[in-house]
């Protein structure tokens, strides 16, 4: 193999275009992604639209750009695809802090009880649960639901903001959060309340979102933003990629510390080559976590379409 460490970005970007056809691989990337990254994935998107264009997808190898949980998602969804992760390391705090012990407690204590889990979860919560949704569509999604008791896992902030939205529900909440989105700091905001338009992830606490013009998913806020001249944008930096490209007659504002997802910033273009050329990272879910997992995942893509 050679040393990606020599090679100019002209030469990777054309041993990479090699690989890809000689193994028959795309490239799924998040949003939340270094620039290096979406520069050369084929799909960039939010986690529904990844989930929903995996599916899509004819290539016998999937790369997916972004963490852990996302993978397993694709995998699941994809069993005879080859799916791969160019760090395997990569991961999502808040997916871990909801488990199978609490779900279980939740459905002994509650009657028509949905168990309904954020696509940021592991393979096995989601086995466990009733229907997945994303920070795009659970809103939409639990309306939809006939039971009146929601236990919604594993993001606090998130659920919360759909309680909100939805008082005909009891949506009762787990205790995870995102620790990008939870320690975003309340007084920057509130220094540019009024001052400019204030776009704003549901994953964020409620005092924020209660400053927010508008409150969407990465995909929502990335169409939003193109309405406005002046933008705070209240989401993991990596929006702004996409956001520069699309509209680069507008003025973004970031905030002073910077919300950066530190297991996104992993992945980088020598690891994405590294594991296409050498098949590393597969993901692999056993077939009764699969089996499981694959029924939620498939509802939510039903009810979010």
């Amino acid at each position: 193999m050679e040393n990606l460490e020599k090679l100019n970005l002209e030469d990777k970007l054309q041993k990479l275009k090699k690989l890809k056809a000689e193994k028959d691989a795309v490239i799924l990337a998040h949003y939340y992604v270094n620039k290096d990254i979406q520069d050369i994935a084929d799909y960039i998107g939010d986690s529904f639209f990844l989930a929903q264009k995996a599916t899509e997808l004819k290539e016998k190898t999937i790369v997916m750009a972004g963490v852990y949980f996302m993978g397993e998602s694709v995998k699941i969804l994809n069993p005879s695809k080859n799916v791969l992760m160019p760090d395997i390391e990569a991961d999502c705090p808040m997916a871990h802090m909801i488990s199978v012990e609490k779900i279980k407690e939740m459905r002994e204590k509650y009657d028509d009880l949905a168990v309904v889990t954020y696509i940021n979860s592991t393979a096995e919560i989601k086995a466990y649960s009733d229907v997945c949704v994303t920070s795009s569509n659970a809103t939409k999604i639990v309306n939809k639901l006939k039971e009146k008791n929601i236990f919604f896992v594993p993001d606090r902030n998130l659920g919360d903001y759909i309680k909100k939205s939805l008082p005909n529900k009891n949506i009762i909440l787990n205790d995870g959060y995102c620790p990008v989105h939870d320690e975003i700091n309340i007084d920057e905001i509130k220094f540019y309340k009024g001052k400019v338009k204030i776009l704003a992830h549901p994953e964020c606490r409620k005092e924020v979102l209660d400053l927010a013009d508008f409150i969407g998913s990465t995909k929502a806020i990335i169409n939003e933003a193109g309405k406005y001249q002046d933008v705070l944008v209240v989401t993991e930096e990596g929006i702004f990629t996409e956001l520069n490209k699309r509209y680069p007659n507008v003025k973004f504002r970031k905030l002073s510390n910077r919300p950066i997802c530190n297991d996104m910033k992993k992945l980088n273009l020598d690891k994405v080559i590294e594991v296409i050329e050498n098949n590393e990272n597969q993901i692999n879910v056993s077939k009764e976590i699969r089996d499981k997992a694959l029924i939620p995942l498939k509802r939510m893509l039903d009810l979010g379409a």
